[in-house]
C-alpha cells in the first residue's frame, strides 16, 4: 500500500497520533476496514486533583457522563492517576506544565471543575470550552462558574451553612453538573495478583485503620483505645487486622506486639486495596482507607467527629458512631477545645457493639 492510500481516522477513541493504536498494534488492521472504529463527537475534562480519597469519591460521575455521553471521550486531570479506573478513562493526566501544555491546546465539549484549588481554578478559566461546570478563578479568588456549583462553593467558605448542609459529597458534585445523584457507586480497579496468607483461622477479619494523617489530628483515636478495641475482637471470635501507611507503621508495630493483631506492613497503593479487600468489616476514621472500601462495598464503621454526617455516602453498608461528648472543631484540622478532646468519649465497647450488629 502506498503511503498516499492510507487514510487514518483522529476522530477515533483508539487513535493516539503519536504511537499506533492498540487495535493496530493487535491485529495490523488499517483505519479504513477497521472493525474498532469508535467515533467521538467530543471531549470531557474532569479536574479533580484533591487527595486519593477525594478523587476515588468523585469517580461516580463516570457512570453518568459514559450513560448521557457515550460517543465523547473523557479526559481527567489529578494527583493521583493511579487510583483511577483506567479503563473507564480515555486519558488520565497527571498535574505537570506538559499536561497543561496539551490542555491549553485542546478544544473541550465540557470542562468540570471540583476543585477550588486557584491554579486549578486559573486553569479552568482558561481552557477552552463549549461548556463548563464547577469552580473558576474571579478576580484572583475561587469562584462559581454555574449557579448550580453555588451551594458547593457556600458549604466550603461558611461553616455554620456547612454544618447545616443536608446533601451528601456526591449528591453536591451531580448537583452542580446538572444531574441527581441515583446510587452511582465508586470505581476502584483492584488486582487479584497479591495473594495474602492470612491466619485468620476461617474468622471474620476486621480491618483496623489507626490512622487519620499527619494533618488532621482532630480524628486520631487514642492507642489504649485501639488495643482494648483489639482485645475485645478476639475475646469475641473476630481477627483484627491492623491497616495504615508509612504514617502509622510504627504505631502498628507497637499495636501489633502488644496484642498479637496481624499487621503485615505498608503497601504500594494497588497492593493496599488488594489488603483492604480482605477484611469483612473496616473501622477507620475519614481518611483514604474509608473510600477505598466504600469503592470495595466493604461493611464500615466510620469514626467522625468533625464533619457534617450528611456528606458521607455509605450506600446502606456502613454506620457512622461518634463520640458522646460534642466536637467542637468543626472541620479543624487541630483540636482547639483545652476542656477534652472529644474522640476520647468514643469508646471501644461502642465500637464493638456496632460490629456485632
Amino acid at each position: 500500500m502506498k503511503e498516499s492510500d492510507i487514510v487514518y481516522y483522529p476522530d477515533c477513541r483508539h487513535f493516539r497520533g503519536d504511537i499506533p493504536c492498540k487495535p493496530h498494534k493487535e491485529s495490523g488492521v488499517h483505519c479504513d476496514v477497521c472493525p474498532h472504529y469508535d467515533a467521538v463527537k467530543g471531549k470531557i475534562l474532569i479536574i479533580k486533583l484533591g487527595a486519593i480519597g477525594d478523587v476515588i469519591r468523585t469517580t461516580p460521575l463516570l457512570t453518568r457522563i459514559r450513560k448521557e455521553y457515550p460517543d465523547y471521550a473523557v479526559w481527567w486531570l489529578t494527583y493521583s492517576p493511579g487510583i483511577l479506573p483506567q479503563n473507564e478513562i480515555d486519558n488520565i493526566l497527571n498535574l505537570s506544565s506538559e499536561s497543561i501544555l496539551i490542555l491549553s491546546a485542546t478544544e473541550f465539549s465540557i470542562v468540570i471543575n471540583l476543585d477550588k484549588d486557584l491554579h486549578a481554578c486559573a486553569l479552568t478559566k482558561n481552557l477552552s470550552s463549549k461548556e463548563k461546570f464547577g469552580f473558576t478563578l474571579s478576580d484572583g479568588k475561587p469562584a462559581p462558574i454555574n449557579a448550580n456549583a453555588e451551594h458547593k462553593f457556600l458549604t466550603g467558605i461558611f461553616d455554620d451553612v456547612n454544618k447545616n448542609n443536608t446533601k451528601s459529597y456526591l449528591d453536591e458534585i451531580f448537583e452542580i453538573c446538572g444531574w441527581e445523584f441515583n446510587g452511582e457507586e465508586y470505581l476502584i480497579d483492584k488486582s487479584g495478583d497479591y495473594k495474602w496468607q492470612i491466619n485468620s483461622i476461617g474468622k471474620k477479619i476486621i480491618g483496623l485503620n489507626t490512622g487519620c494523617g499527619s494533618r488532621w489530628t482532630t480524628r486520631l483515636w487514642k492507642e489504649e483505645y485501639w488495643i482494648s478495641l483489639i482485645n475485645l475482637l478476639q475475646e469475641k471470635g473476630y481477627c483484627p487486622l491492623l491497616l495504615g501507611g508509612e504514617q502509622e507503621h510504627e504505631k502498628n508495630l507497637r499495636l501489633s506486639t502488644v496484642t498479637k493483631a496481624i499487621y503485615l506492613g505498608n503497601f504500594p497503593l494497588q497492593q493496599f486495596i488488594s489488603l483492604v479487600d480482605q477484611c469483612d468489616i473496616v473501622i477507620t476514621a475519614v481518611t483514604m482507607v474509608l473510600h477505598i472500601a466504600i469503592a470495595l462495598k466493604k461493611k464500615i464503621i466510620l469514626f467522625n467527629n468533625i464533619f457534617n454526617t450528611n456528606e458521607f455516602e455509605l450506600y446502606g453498608r456502613g454506620v457512622i458512631i461518634q463520640p458522646d461528648k460534642p466536637c467542637t472543631c468543626f472541620f479543624s484540622p487541630a483540636c482547639k477545645n483545652t476542656e477534652y478532646f472529644c474522640m476520647d468519649y468514643l469508646i471501644p465497647d461502642k465500637v464493638m457493639e456496632m460490629v456485632e450488629k
